[in-house]
């Protein structure tokens, strides 16, 4: 079986149909790119494309992510969906009404979770002052959840789990890259622009990995569904990001592999990645996200790209056979 590749696109042009292949015409020349083994096409600059291309890479099965110059997502163009289901969508849809939060819950005890783990690792290695942080994620959540709330409370506790998982940058991040204060739209600090750049990537590849299932994007439970975005991958990619985006980030920063001076623009106050400092981080989060283990139930060798998708149908699981919805465990594997 063919690897099914993600490629990545920086610099202003077209994107054509050419006979049976993809072209990219730029200012540097034309780049040919094998249709076979294409699953995902990311545009992070300006690029053109034409109803012919579309149509064609709809055949194909490949999905295009699209970014401005800034580095902000855009859209995505995926192919027609096959898997539709109108039962599974009712049954979304009533789950929504009368279990949403049970899966609210179960979404909000996987990011506690796997943000234990993540810090752990730097608990491990003499930062004791970690302790306070991992007890309260370990006890005080898990006790918050068991009670009878509404979502409101829940949405609190998800933001204070990740306004305190920030705080603790301090504790094992160098200094240019401490966060005082998260900020999205625009990102004012390397640390924002990290963030917002590792989150977005994450949820395009969520919502890849969701329009192989028969789930409907638009239904949420715990994000509330909104007009213009897919909901239920904001949902389904909060878990991960410990576990991809933000182990990521603290590689490329603790390695050096970023630095302010080197990867970011300097004329707008270091708050946006430069071309390189994209690719280095590409190159890191692609790797993290198919770094592979084995998979303890299935038996086989998994890569966290692989298990979002299982996390799909877990949900499916939980819709269809009433099955307990748990999210992916970095502890466990599973």
């Amino acid at each position: 079986m063919a690897k099914e590749h993600t490629r990545y696109i920086f610099s202003m042009g077209e994107l054509k149909r050419k006979d049976n292949s993809i072209v990219f015409k730029s200012a540097k020349g034309n780049v040919y790119l094998p249709i076979e083994d294409t699953k995902e096409l990311y545009c992070m600059n300006e690029v053109t494309v034409n109803t012919k291309f579309l149509d064609f890479i709809a055949k194909a099965g490949i999905t295009v992510h699209f970014f401005n110059y800034h580095s902000n997502y855009s859209g995505s163009f995926y192919p027609k969906e096959q898997l539709i289901s109108g039962d599974l969508t009712i049954r979304q849809s009533m789950a929504y009404i009368d279990k949403r939060l049970e899966i609210a819950k179960a979404i909000v005890q996987g990011i506690a979770n796997n943000i234990h783990e993540v810090l752990y690792h730097y608990y491990r290695h003499d930062k004791k002052e970690l302790k306070p942080l991992l007890d309260w994620l370990k006890n005080d959540v898990s006790a918050f959840l068991e009670k009878e709330v509404h979502i409101k409370q829940i949405l609190f506790i998800e933001g204070q789990i990740w306004n305190r998982f920030y705080d603790s940058f301090q504790y094992f991040l160098p200094e240019n890259f401490i966060l005082n204060k998260r900020v999205k739209r625009p990102p004012d600090n390397p640390m924002n622009a990290l963030i917002s750049f590792g989150n977005t990537l994450l949820y395009t590849k969520t919502i890849s990995a969701i329009y192989h299932t028969h789930l409907n994007q638009s239904i949420s439970f715990l994000h509330s569904p909104r007009a213009g975005r897919f909901s239920l991958s904001l949902d389904m990619c909060e878990v991960f990001k410990p576990i991809i985006v933000f182990r990521t980030i603290f590689d490329v920063v603790n390695n050096r592999k970023l630095q302010v001076e080197k990867h970011f623009d300097k004329s707008i106050n270091y708050a946006l990645l430069n071309e390189i400092g994209k690719k280095v981080f590409i190159e890191a989060f692609e790797n993290r996200l198919n770094e592979p283990f084995l998979h303890p139930k299935l038996k086989r060798k998994a890569t966290y790209k692989s298990a979002i998708k299982y996390d799909a149908y877990k949900l499916v699981k939980f819709l269809l056979e009433e099955r307990e919805f748990i999210p992916f465990s970095l502890k466990d594997k599973y």
